[in-house]
């Protein structure tokens, strides 16, 4: 690559366990003859996601070049932190071919996308594409999308709501911004279901988009790379519920991180955490935990009430079990929380 030639960058957003991270670890192990570097902006202060990527680390995506931000959402720290990680990227050595950016699941990505417009890179990156991510299963039972008759109950039964919940606008920006969506557990949600989300992706969309489906990340990585998007110049066809303001908050949702002992049974954790989707509203889990007798980490991600879990690679020299566990605002019981998962 000439010096003088923009990196592309890829930016995936997607809603909490969509996928985003399994797509990435696809586009890691299939890179087409590109040297990749990955930024993983994360909601609480444990790098999970980050950890699992540097797992999958090769001579194309080297651990060096997986990068996490964990200090807020990436867009609200564009001067502190994105702006100097691009910046510490193309000064390596071996500058990277192509940069993914995997947003936090409640990022908003239009703010990001004009971020790219600094002076200090906007000369030397582009916006290759924005790639969203929608849970197919999820939006086909429209929890991600807004129902306007269920609006309207919730407006004459509470004078106080007179909005959109916070939810369903991060989920049309992500939509709105996209270049392409990615359907993924398609598996899961069928034949059917893969038309209804379909049908809600095409009514959100403000502009024709194409809509693919997937099933554990696995695409075509000449599909979604090398679009030549140039989206940081094409803002005004992204349009977003937060156009003309000067930020945006994250007040919305909160994250706490739960330390834990070793466990014995990774099922009944399982199911501690389905308790806290149906009694604490809790919207994401994921960690990893010790469990006695077994010399590997057991990784656990979990939305809602669908918990997965599996061993995934041998403890370093300390054995932490830790959970990151995100709520809205008004759902954060940190005691609550702690007394389910702990007993």
């Amino acid at each position: 690559m000439s010096d003088l030639a923009k990196i592309p960058v890829t930016i995936i957003t997607g809603f909490l366990g969509s996928g985003k991270t399994t797509l990435i670890r696809h586009l890691m192990a299939n890179p087409q003859g590109k040297r990749l570097a990955v930024l993983v902006n994360e909601f609480g202060t444990v790098g999970v996601d980050g950890d699992i990527l540097k797992s999958c680390a090769d001579e194309n995506c080297p651990a060096e070049n997986i990068v996490e931000l964990a200090n807020g959402c990436i867009c609200c720290t564009v001067a502190d932190d994105f702006i100097p990680t691009i910046e510490a990227l193309m000064a390596m050595p071996q500058r990277p071919d192509h940069i993914l950016i995997e947003t936090s699941g409640l990022a908003l990505p239009k703010p990001l996308l004009k971020a790219f417009d600094w002076p200090a890179i906007r000369s030397k990156i582009t916006v290759d594409g924005v790639i969203a991510l929608a849970d197919a299963e999820a939006v086909a039972a429209g929890r991600f999308a807004p129902d306007v008759k269920a609006v309207d109950a919730q407006r004459a039964a509470d004078d106080s709501i007179d909005h959109e919940t916070p939810l369903s606008e991060v989920f049309e920006d992500q939509i709105a911004c996209a270049d392409i969506v990615l359907l993924s557990k398609a598996d899961l949600a069928g034949e059917s279901g893969l038309a209804a989300a379909r049908a809600v992706i095409d009514a959100e969309a403000p502009r024709k988009l194409p809509v693919l489906s997937m099933t554990d990340g696995v695409i075509d990585p000449r599909v979604i790379l090398g679009l030549n998007a140039a989206a940081e110049d094409d803002l005004d066809a992204r349009p977003s519920h937060h156009d003309g303001a000067d930020d945006h908050e994250h007040d919305d949702f909160e994250s706490v991180v739960i330390e834990m002992g070793e466990i014995s049974d990774p099922e009944d954790l399982a199911a501690r955490i389905v308790r806290l989707a149906r009694e604490n509203h809790v919207l994401r889990v994921k960690g990893h935990v010790a469990v006695a007798g077994k010399p590997m980490r057991l990784l656990v991600q979990a939305v809602g009430e669908r918990v997965r879990h599996q061993y995934d690679r041998p403890w370093g020299t300390e054995r932490m079990s830790a959970l990151v566990v995100i709520a809205e605002h008004h759902d954060m019981d940190e005691a609550a929380i702690r007394t389910v998962l702990l007993g």
